[in-house]
């Protein structure tokens, strides 16, 4: 119950600081819900917008889980030969770094250069932002393990060659765990980011269309399904990781 006081004590204050204020871009908590409904059922308004919410909200998810999907499978390889190959590292980490503090934003002229108008910007711009939080925790968890890990799994009689699998890979998945929830946050951040790029269909987008027309209920009711689908998408993830590391006391 405590988690609903400070949305509920929000959407009074919204009530009233637009209650009797006639025509105003900013609209009611009511007018969004009527803009919600028909965006996902349609017969309030019958416009552009009406009975769009699905195919927008497919559009969106098949783009974040998609970039998501691929810097998972670049970044958890990458991350664990930086954290346990010195060479590896002395190679790579400098770039990366250097890499890493652009902002997905700047990147978004070059890849509609690149990449052109349309999905696969978006699509990569989503992996961009995914990319680099499950990159640097997975590195992280990887070079934390404690030595004395190893010396025990030696007196176990474990083989250096099987050290991996059974003594860094296990000690690691908290951290890696971790990047990958910032980093599927990350990829619902840059949606929005990524559907600039010429795209007809997604939050994104739909978001960016009402801004223009000024529709500012369609421009919250996009922000209000951006977060509902992040915040399930996050406990999802939760889930799979209090399911793999019930042995850890911390995530169990």
């Amino acid at each position: 119950m405590l988690a609903v006081v400070f949305p509920l004590g929000a959407l009074l204050a919204w009530f009233l600081s637009t209650l009797g204020s006639g025509f105003s871009l900013i609209p009611s908590p009511g007018e969004v819900g009527m803009a919600l409904y028909d965006l996902a059922f349609g017969g309030v308004y019958d416009d552009a917008f009406s009975e769009t919410l699905v195919t927008h909200a497919l559009a969106s998810m098949s783009r974040v889980f998609g970039g998501f999907a691929l810097a998972a499978a670049v970044a958890l390889p990458l991350g664990m030969m930086i954290g346990r190959v010195p060479l590896v590292r002395a190679i790579l980490d400098p770039t990366l770094q250097l890499l890493r503090p652009v902002p997905v934003t700047a990147w978004l002229p070059l890849a509609m250069i690149v990449f052109g108008l349309g999905p696969r910007s978006a699509f990569f711009l989503v992996f961009l932002g995914a990319f680099y939080p499950v990159l640097i925790n997975t590195v992280f968890g990887v070079r934390s393990v404690e030595p004395r890990l190893f010396e025990a799994a030696a007196m176990l009689g474990l083989s250096p060659s099987a050290s991996f699998a059974k003594v860094v890979l296990p000690a690691a998945l908290p951290s890696i765990f971790t990047g990958l929830r910032l980093g599927l946050g990350f990829a619902w951040v840059v949606i929005v980011v990524g559907e600039m790029t010429g795209v007809q269909t997604g939050l994104g987008a739909i978001i960016m269309e009402a801004r223009q027309l000024s529709r500012t209920e369609i421009v919250i009711c996009g922000m209000a399904v951006i977060g509902v689908l992040g915040f399930v998408s996050d406990k999802l993830v939760m889930l799979i990781g209090q399911r793999l590391l019930r042995w850890s006391p911390q995530h169990g």
